[in-house]
């Protein structure tokens, strides 16, 4: 059973329509991979379905079987839904463990297993997070979802600005994330990085989603002629008009 499913979305920044008709399902326990160039609508729609402006101006968001797309972003969260936006938006002035515990509620993520699964973060507990890497920074801002136990993290743009040994720090964590099963929507640029970690993929194209399927079933060529927009005769990539 699908645990999210968008359904027909539009969502327009003013005149311009950022997201156009987009349906689509993550299954409970999936890692989805959502890649396209820069403008393609990908943080508009995870920011839709978190419920952060703007909102939606058709189509429905549900998730675990009620209907969302009008609820609260609170309300979102208490129902199990947490994103982690880009630029990670932590408290500069708060600590790691402040910045953690603002977001806590009950249930199998606390302080120390957040710490536990980001070891980067083990010697920067009572560190302000003003003083954090960037690597510091993102490890701690997936740590904050990840403290109001979400059935559904959304995780946008997660190596964005990052340096490689802090990219690589940042995913060897998150596998630890998905090994306990949960939900992950993902953002990424990367294309190696995004097929490596998720088990299945969607690209986005000016508003839409042109291609998805397991990244085992998909080549580089049909993902990257998707991102570009180019679609070569033959392709056997599954495609959205």
């Amino acid at each position: 059973m699908s645990i999210l499913e968008v359904r027909e979305l539009d969502v327009r920044h003013g005149l311009l329509q950022a997201v156009r008709g987009v349906s689509m399902a993550i299954e409970a326990g999936e890692t989805v991979a959502l890649v396209g160039a820069n403008g393609a609508g990908k943080s508009t729609l995870l920011r839709a379905i978190a419920g952060a402006p703007p909102s939606p101006t058709s189509g429905a968001i549900v998730f675990d079987g009620a209907d969302v797309t009008r609820m609260r972003p609170h309300v979102r969260v208490r129902n199990g839904i947490a994103m982690v936006p880009e630029g990670r938006h932590l408290f500069p002035s708060l600590t790691v463990e402040e910045n953690l515990l603002v977001a806590g509620r009950p249930g199998d993520w606390t302080v120390d297993r957040v710490v536990e699964a980001f070891p980067i973060l083990r010697d920067r507990r009572r560190h302000r997070a003003a003083t954090l890497s960037g690597g510091e920074r993102q490890a701690c801002a997936i740590g904050r979802a990840l403290m109001s136990n979400p059935r559904l993290l959304l995780l946008d743009e997660v190596s964005l600005g990052l340096a490689p040994v802090a990219v690589e720090d940042v995913y060897r964590s998150l596998r630890s994330v998905i090994e306990a099963g949960t939900t992950v929507l993902l953002v990424e640029q990367d294309l190696t990085r995004a097929l490596a970690t998720a088990g299945r993929v969607m690209c986005m194209l000016e508003g839409r989603i042109v291609l998805e399927g397991r990244t085992g079933e998909l080549t580089r060529e049909q993902i990257a002629d998707a991102y570009f927009g180019l679609h070569r005769n033959g392709s056997s990539a599954r495609t959205r008009a």
